[in-house]
């Protein structure tokens, strides 16, 4: 007779697997399917389980009920307040570089010096021209004193004089051009194709300048997000910054400024934050996340380890006063380290199994010892820890 029960039952657990694996499983609504892939799991027939269940107490516990403060997280560019190309003003060979790639300076710093020869020359010719002048308008407003001429002549003359004077001043306009001083203080970028001796052309790009004690640092937001935010007309105003090694910046940043449209084709909305950047840890082009606090009142919290994850869906078995146990599908509103903050399928007051999923099913009756909620996150974190 056993020997008969047996065979009954692997052909059984044969006809599930072939109906489960030959695509029945899709007339199937999610809770059978789910009952289905956690019995092939199991491995063992009903009586058994049972069996098992009446002699072992199972510890249960409660969803732990709280406020949280979570991050929602967004991906982020970081860019410099001032950030800028430097371009030569003139034509020449590049007589002297003054600075490295990745350099600190300072505003006025001189930087590049292109060959000045040509344009020294041209502002001795333009004073010279200058100086000509000057006497020779001086001798015309002598004799314009005596009436040798008329005071028609000594006006075209300081006309011509005033002429000379803008083109000196323009010569030495040029002339400063083949000095190349830092406009603001900032960090020196990456250099253009260009090496000592190069003959630049007029506006060749020679290298950037990025202002970098504060920086603006961009993320998309989703829709559904930004309408929270201006509902709530400051759900938080500060945002911190998660670095490419999962580092938190210690930083502070602060929400100022949000585009004025939507992107037609994600969706989003860009946000602007500022971060100051007093120890030049933050560079332009630099990416992270943004993590912008956000406060949920009662969340219903569980540990990841109480559940079981089916066809994309998550499970627990809940348990009820009288120790019998049901399959509930929970949908996670987030993942947090160790726990999951649940949006629907437990309530507060229900009790769920803890651990050893794998070995009950939905319809067994168990003996059962209550713990703690609170015990068991503080738990979870020992472990982790």
């Amino acid at each position: 007779m056993m020997k008969l029960f047996k065979t009954l039952s692997l052909c059984s657990s044969a006809l599930l697997l072939l109906l489960f694996t030959s695509g029945c499983h899709e007339s199937l609504d999610s809770e059978a399917a789910a009952h289905v892939a956690h019995q092939f799991k199991i491995g063992k027939d009903p009586t058994q389980n049972a069996e098992e269940a009446s002699h072992t107490t199972y510890e249960v516990s409660k969803p732990l009920v709280k406020d949280l403060t979570l991050n929602d997280e967004y991906v982020c560019q970081i860019r410099a307040i001032q950030h800028i190309e430097i371009r030569s003003l003139e034509k020449g060979y590049l007589q002297n570089v003054l600075v490295d790639e990745g350099e600190t300076v300072r505003q006025g710093q001189l930087l590049f010096q292109i060959k000045p020869s040509v344009y020294e020359a041209d502002v001795q010719k333009s004073q010279a021209e200058v100086e000509l002048l000057q006497i020779e308008l001086e001798n015309n407003q002598a004799l314009v004193d005596k009436d040798i001429i008329s005071s028609t002549e000594a006006a075209m003359s300081a006309a011509k004089l005033a002429k000379v004077k803008a083109e000196l001043e323009l010569a030495k306009t040029h002339l400063g051009f083949t000095e190349i001083r830092a406009p603001f203080d900032g960090l020196i970028g990456r250099f253009g194709d260009i090496r000592l001796g190069s003959l630049l052309e007029e506006n060749q790009l020679l290298t950037t300048l990025s202002d970098t004690h504060r920086l603006w640092v961009y993320f998309n937001v989703p829709e559904a997000q930004y309408l929270e935010y201006m509902k709530n007309k400051r759900l938080s105003q500060n945002v911190q910054l998660e670095l490419a090694n999962k580092e938190i910046y210690p930083e502070t940043g602060t929400i100022e400024v949000i585009q004025s449209d939507f992107n037609s084709t994600s969706g989003n909305i860009a946000f602007r934050a500022s971060f100051n950047n007093p120890h030049a840890l933050l560079r332009y082009g630099q990416t992270g996340k943004i993590l912008w606090p956000r406060k949920v009142n009662q969340a219903v919290i569980v540990p990841q380890k109480s559940t079981f994850e089916v066809l994309d869906k998550r499970f627990l078995l809940v348990v009820d006063k009288n120790g019998l146990i049901h399959e509930r599908e929970i949908k996670v509103a987030r993942e947090e380290p160790n726990v999951y903050v649940v949006a629907s399928g437990i309530r507060p007051d229900e009790m769920f199994l803890l651990e050893r999923q794998n070995k009950l099913d939905k319809g067994d009756k168990i003996s059962y010892k209550l713990i703690d909620p609170k015990t068991v996150i503080e738990n979870l974190k020992l472990y982790a820890e």
